[in-house]
C-alpha cells in the first residue's frame, strides 16, 4: 500500500480517482488547491502525486516548480489537465514530473502510469535530494544553468569538486525520465556492475562517481566499453575529487579514457563560496528525515558561520545529527554548536599532527580513528562511500569501526 495524494478542484475527479486508487488498495489523500495541497503534502510525505495543472489559486507547474526548487520533490508526480498542450507536458517534465495525463484519464491509462511511479520510486529508492536544486545564491544559480544546458546533450562531462560540494546533486540533475540511472562508486562497485555496464545502462547514464580511483585495469576494460556504451545511447558522466590530469602525469589514470571522460569539464564550488545557501540548505536536509522539527534563529546563524571543510555531505551530517539529539521540536543553537564542534574535531585530520612518542600501535589506532572519522563526516555517514574511499569491505569497516569506538551511523541518522 502506498500513500498517494490527489489534487483537482473538480469534486468529481478528486472522488473518482481516490475511490479507483482505494480500490487498488492505495492510502489516499485529496485536496482541492494548492493551499491544501501544500499542507498535505508537508505532513503526510505522499509516495505519488497526481497534480492538476489549472487551478484556482495556484496551478500545478507553479506548485511544481516550488517544490523542486525547495528541494521537497523526492516522490513522482504526476500532471493531470484537461486543457493541457505539449509545451505545458514538456515544462512540467523539464521541472521534474514523472509523467502527463490528459482528462477525461482513461481507467487503464491512470494504473499504469501509477504502478510504473511507484515501482520506480521504489527502485530508485536512494535517490539523493538535490538540497535546494543546490542553492539560490548567484554562484548556485550559475551551476544550475549549467547543469541544465548540459542536461539538453548527451556527451560525456566530468565534475571536478572539493569532497562533498554538490557532483552527485549535480549529476542527478543529468538523469534521464524514466530511464536507467546506475552509479558506479570505486573499484568494488565497478567489479560487481562493469560486466553487464552495456546491458545495464541501456539508453540511460552510468555516473562514475570518483573515477580516479578505477583501477588501471578497469579504466581499460572501460575504454573497450566505450564505443558499445554510445551504440547503446548511454551517456557517461563521472565526479573527481583529484585533478586527473595530475593522475595522467603519475601514470595512475589512462591518458585515453581521459580524454574521453574530459570533452565537458564542469568545477562544483566548495559551500564556502555559496555560504548564504547553508540555511535553506539546512532546512530542505532537515526536512526530509524530521518534517516536524525546525531551527531556531540562533541555531541558522551558527550553521551559516561554520565554514563546512567537507562541504554539503558535512552539512547534511551535522545538520541531521542535531535533529537525532535535540530534545524537543526546535533545534536549539547549543544543539547545534554541540555538533558543530564533534564534526570539526573529525576534519580536523588534514592539519593535525601525531605524538609520535606513543607506541606504533597506539598511534596507528589514532591515525585509523580520525581517517575513518574523517571520511564519515565527509560521506555524510555513507557506509557503502566510507567503504569504498578507504577500500575495505563494508563487514571489516563495521568491526573496525566498533573496535575504534566510533559509533556506526542508524539508518534514521543519516542518509544512505
Amino acid at each position: 500500500m502506498s500513500k498517494i495524494l490527489v489534487v483537482d478542484d473538480e469534486i468529481g475527479i478528486r472522488e473518482l480517482l481516490s475511490e479507483i486508487l482505494r480500490e487498488e488498495g492505495h492510502e489516499v489523500n485529496v485536496a482541492e488547491n494548492a493551499a491544501k495541497a501544500k499542507e498535505i503534502f508537508m505532513k503526510d510525505r505522499p509516495e505519488l502525486v497526481l497534480l492538476d495543472i489549472w487551478m484556482p489559486d495556484v496551478d500545478g507547474v507553479s506548485l511544481l516548480k516550488e517544490w523542486a526548487s525547495s528541494g521537497l520533490m523526492t516522490m513522482p508526480i504526476v500532471m493531470m489537465s484537461g486543457h493541457g498542450t505539449i509545451d505545458t507536458a514538456v515544462e512540467a517534465t523539464r521541472i521534474g514530473a514523472y509523467s502527463f495525463l490528459e482528462k477525461p484519464v482513461a481507467l487503464q491509462k491512470l494504473l499504469s502510469t501509477v504502478s510504473a511511479a511507484l515501482r520506480d520510486q521504489s527502485r530508485d529508492s536512494a535517490r539523493e535530494p538535490v538540497y535546494v536544486t543546490l542553492g539560490k545564491t548567484e554562484t548556485a544559480l550559475n551551476l544550475k544553468r549549467k547543469c541544465e544546458a548540459l542536461a539538453k546533450t548527451a556527451g560525456p562531462v566530468l565534475f571536478l569538486e572539493a569532497p562533498g560540494s554538490g557532483a552527485d546533486q549535480c549529476a542527478s540533475l543529468l538523469k534521464k525520465m524514466n530511464k536507467p540511472w546506475v552509479v558506479i562508486s570505486g573499484s568494488q562497485e565497478y567489479e560487481a556492475k562493469g560486466e553487464q555496464l552495456v546491458e545495464t545502462s541501456q539508453e540511460g547514464v552510468v555516473f562514475f562517481r570518483e573515477i580516479g580511483l578505477l583501477a588501471k585495469t578497469q579504466q581499460m576494460d572501460l575504454i573497450s566499453k566505450w564505443g558499445s556504451l554510445q551504440e547503446a545511447g548511454t551517456r557517461v558522466i563521472a565526479s573527481s575529487t583529484a585533478r586527473l590530469s595530475s593522475l595522467v602525469s603519475q601514470e595512475k589514470f589512462d591518458i585515453r579514457l581521459y580524454e574521453l571522460i574530459c570533452e565537458t569539464l564542469v568545477d562544483v564550488p566548495p559551500l564556502k563560496d555559496r555560504i548564504e545557501d547553508v540555511i535553506e540548505m539546512s532546512k530542505s536536509v532537515l526536512f526530509q528525515k524530521y518534517p516536524a522539527k525546525s531551527f531556531s534563529i540562533a541555531a541558522l546563524n551558527k550553521l551559516r558561520s561554520f565554514d563546512w571543510p567537507a562541504n554539503l555531505s558535512q552539512l547534511s551530517a551535522v545538520v541531521l545529527s542535531s535533529a537525532q539529539f535535540s530534545i524537543g521540536e526546535e533545534i536549539t543553537a547549543n544543539d547545534v554548536t554541540a555538533v558543530l564542534e564533534n564534526s570539526a574535531r573529525e576534519t580536523r585530520i588534514e592539519g593535525s599532527s601525531f605524538d609520535f612518542n606513543k607506541d606504533y600501535r597506539s598511534a596507528r589506532e589514532m591515525f585509523d580513528k580520525s581517517y575513518l572519522e574523517y571520511h564519515l563526516a565527509k560521506e555524510g555517514g555513507n557506509m557503502s562511500r566510507v567503504a569504498s574511499q578507504a577500500g575495505i569491505e563494508r563487514t571489516h569497516l563495521y568491526r573496525k569501526l566498533k573496535q575504534l569506538g566510533i559509533k556506526t551511523p542508524r539508518k534514521n541518522e543519516v542518509p544512505n
